[in-house]
């Protein structure tokens, strides 16, 4: 009996679209891939940067906690100690307390607002110092600059400066001096605080302010590379100087949405 055998020829022009085929499927099949893993690593990155902005709200939150009853507490007693100036004490504690009450919470107020809130610190402060205390105070800031009324100005962001300026300043040296300079040059804020370094060392009391580390952290959660914060000594000179570029930290707001 006689066994016929068939060959089947698949022509090239069928294998080439298979293989095309088979191809475009795993190209296909690639790309899926890829939008998939592109979209897990988005969610992660979105999760991250929600983490990210609720622990820097934490921590300034937590400044806020440490930062309060301290200044509570030096304004009453240098108001106390100085019973004679107490009308005029209480009317710059008023605007103090005004803005730790209204204005603390919220996550931005105005150059003038945090300026205004400032200078009123300076005035209690200098109760604590003679009336022939060299106690410079110049504010160089335009009322009718663009920026110098929104809110941009971390609050309670200068008080760290000033209050250890009067801590540490050589207050009985017939030279000695504090010297506060506000700027807000071009589109820079600028805050320098000098000081004459007193020789005695200042007594350590616990819980007294919450220190540079913490004023530094502040200042990355809140204005990221937007900032720079420089301090150094010169002879018997101590200065600190802190620009925030204010434009540029609008500008990353408002892209961030």
């Amino acid at each position: 009996m006689l066994r016929t055998s068939f060959l089947i020829i698949i022509p090239d022009s069928i294998l080439l679209m298979a293989g095309s085929v088979f191809l475009l499927s795993a190209i296909g099949f690639l790309w899926w891939r890829l939008r998939q893993e592109q979209r897990r690593r988005l969610v992660h990155e979105e999760r991250y940067k929600e983490l990210e902005l609720k622990m820097q709200s934490l921590e300034v939150e937590n400044f806020k906690h440490k930062l309060n009853p301290h200044l509570f507490k030096n304004t009453l007693n240098s108001i106390q100690s100085h019973a004679y100036q107490t009308y005029y004490a209480l009317d710059k504690l008023s605007n103090v307390l005004d803005f730790i009450l209204y204005e603390s919470d919220s996550k931005y107020v105005s150059i003038k607002e945090e300026v205004d809130f400032a200078l009123s610190l300076i005035e209690i402060n200098r109760l604590k110092v003679s009336p022939l205390f060299d106690l410079r105070v110049k504010n160089k800031i335009p009322e009718n600059h663009p920026l110098y009324n929104e809110r941009l100005m971390a609050p309670l962001i200068t008080i760290d400066m000033i209050e250890n300026a009067f801590k540490h300043a050589d207050l009985q040296s017939p030279d000695a001096f504090i010297s506060i300079i506000f700027e807000l040059d071009s589109d820079d804020f600028k805050l320098t605080v000098t000081n004459k370094i007193s020789t005695k060392t200042p007594l350590k009391k616990d819980k007294s302010g919450f220190g540079k580390e913490s004023f530094r952290k502040r200042l990355v959660a809140t204005y990221r590379d937007n900032y720079k914060f420089d301090q150094f000594v010169e002879g018997d000179v101590y200065i600190t100087h802190l620009k925030i570029r204010i434009l540029e930290h609008k500008t990353q707001m408002f892209t961030a949405g």
